[in-house]
């Protein structure tokens, strides 16, 4: 059981919360994530770790609410407990010092994007943040991605709060105004896809993470079956980050709709 120590709401259905997790805290890394179960009966739920504190002993994880379990989830209170946490399970982000790195992340995927931004930062790269939402109420972290960023650029699909525009036009800016060594995006796949594109044509290496396709989580389901240059990858115990220029997001977007 771990207890639930502080909750925060983002927007109607997104919800941060800070749960006790001692030896995770210790042990993770950025890019991991853990699997969540509230009650006996409870469906796993997998969710990338968005920050640790290892002298609090805790995690932060963002749920976006969707169905049933995720709805569970974000309805509990501080003082409440989930029923397990287990982890940290994934590959770790490979971390180095290679320049000018651009940070973009969409809706939720902020959450797991932030620990990347703070470990390449720590690593001496220069890190512009481009985060995007559909409006400014779903512009999340923004606080905490400036604390470790030496910039940050804001994209909002209605103009309400930083630049109009999609998050691939916010990326493009910096790329034609200065030389970007790497590309990491995290959010929805039709997000990364266009800017897996776009950073193609730039001849730029970008990471992308897939976690939102994973289901159980250790390898077991096969539900997060994806094709990483021409070869079969699951997310959950190959990624859940990859090279984007070599996922077929056009695969990865059909079994996406297979849930819908």
């Amino acid at each position: 059981m771990n207890k639930i120590l502080s909750k925060e709401h983002f927007s109607a259905n997104v919800v941060k919360l800070v749960v006790e997790a001692p030896l995770i805290a210790k042990s993770r890394r950025a890019g991991h994530f853990v699997i969540v179960r509230c009650g006996e009966h409870g469906e796993r739920i997998p969710l990338t770790i968005a920050d640790a504190d290892i002298d609090a002993g805790t995690i932060t994880l963002v749920i976006q609410a969707v169905g049933d379990s995720t709805k569970k989830i974000c309805a509990l209170e501080p003082g409440d407990y989930l029923t397990d946490v287990v982890g940290p399970l994934g590959q770790a982000t490979h971390i180095e010092k290679v320049g000018t790195v651009v940070c973009c992340g969409g809706g939720v995927g902020v959450a797991p994007l932030l620990p990347i931004i703070k470990a390449m930062k720590a690593a001496g790269n220069r890190v512009v943040s481009v985060l995007a939402g559909r409006t400014r109420e779903l512009v999340i972290l923004e606080e905490q991605v400036r604390q470790y960023s030496d910039e940050v650029v804001i994209m909002t699909d209605d103009g309400s709060y930083g630049k109009k525009g999609l998050i691939t036009a916010g990326v493009e800016e910096v790329i034609l105004r200065e030389k970007v060594d790497q590309v990491v995006t995290i959010g929805p796949a039709i997000m990364m896809k266009f800017v897996a594109l776009l950073t193609k044509k730039y001849e730029i290496p970008t990471v992308c993470s897939l976690n939102t396709v994973m289901v159980d989580g250790t390898g077991m389901c096969g539900a997060c079956r994806i094709t990483v240059g021409g070869q079969t990858k699951f997310v959950c115990i190959d990624g859940p980050e990859f090279d984007a220029h070599q996922v077929n997001f056009d695969e990865m977007l059909l079994r996406l709709k297979a849930y819908n």
